[in-house]
């Protein structure tokens, strides 16, 4: 893993990275949880990466808004072909001819779809898709409105709440803003979304360290991380964040936090 890491440029180092390496692990961590997110596709992350979700809505907000979301959200999960269309089957929707043709269709759909089912909670869910898409095509002022509707409006025990300030993190580092991304990583570890995304709000929070020239606290935040981490995603990628930043030099630090298994319980 090292000799990998050495070779990471420095376009690299601070790209956003997790959803795109990770998504699959973390797909696989939604689709054990039905009772939280089950039925209806919606496009998340800025990778590409689709969970499955809506029901979780329908005790909250309207029946009908809800089911409106989760058709119009199925429509958006058509496939991209590009090159030779494909014929649709009777009473299909052709495929999308490019992943930007798709975007677009989204941002549409959704931004409809909210402006009619203003205040309820369908409303709010399709930001977090929405946002997503925005993102995808260079729009980041709207990423932000999107993802601040969704860190609004959601439950605050929401663990969809990772990706909207993840999301937000990234749209704030793509325009150049790092003291607002590093604010944005730093809410997103505050919240429980289970496994696949543990640490990784403090993973982000290292890579925009590291961007602002930061390197030695980058390196502290990325050794602990590694430690509590080391089976997890987020420790993963620390683990290689830290062979690159030592082969620049960068001198890397004994931990400060333990595993919760290895800490030495208090005498009496």
């Amino acid at each position: 893993m090292a000799q990998k890491s050495d070779k990471m440029t420095k376009q690299e180092l601070s790209a956003p990275d997790a959803f795109q390496l990770y998504g699959a692990e973390a797909s696989d961590w939604l689709q054990k949880r039905g009772q939280i997110i089950s039925t209806v596709a919606v496009v998340l992350v800025v990778g590409g990466l689709i969970a499955a979700l809506v029901q979780y809505f329908s005790n909250r907000s309207g029946e009908a808004a809800a089911k409106q979301l989760g058709q119009t959200l199925e429509t958006l999960e058509r496939p991209v072909v590009e090159g030779v269309p494909l014929q649709p089957a009777d009473g299909e929707l052709p495929p999308f001819k490019s992943e930007k043709e798709r975007d677009e269709t989204t941002v549409k759909s959704l931004t409809e779809f909210r402006a009619a089912h203003k205040g309820t909670d369908s409303a709010v869910t399709a930001a977090l898709p929405l946002g997503k898409a925005e993102y995808r095509l260079g729009n980041y002022d709207g990423a932000l409105a999107a993802f601040g509707e969704y860190t609004k409006g959601a439950p605050k025990n929401d663990p969809l709440l990772t990706s909207a300030y993840e999301g937000q993190g990234y749209a704030h580092e793509a325009k150049g803003q790092l003291d607002q991304a590093l604010e944005s990583f730093k809410q997103m570890e505050q919240v429980n979304a289970g496994e696949f995304m543990q640490g990784m709000g403090q993973y982000h929070q290292a890579r925009i360290l590291v961007a602002q020239g930061k390197k030695d606290e980058a390196a502290q935040l990325l050794a602990d991380l590694k430690a509590t981490q080391a089976n997890a995603a987020a420790g993963r990628l620390a683990t290689e964040r830290l062979a690159v930043l030592a082969a620049q030099g960068v001198k890397v630090p004994e931990p400060k936090t333990q595993p919760a298994a290895t800490q030495t319980p208090d005498a009496g």
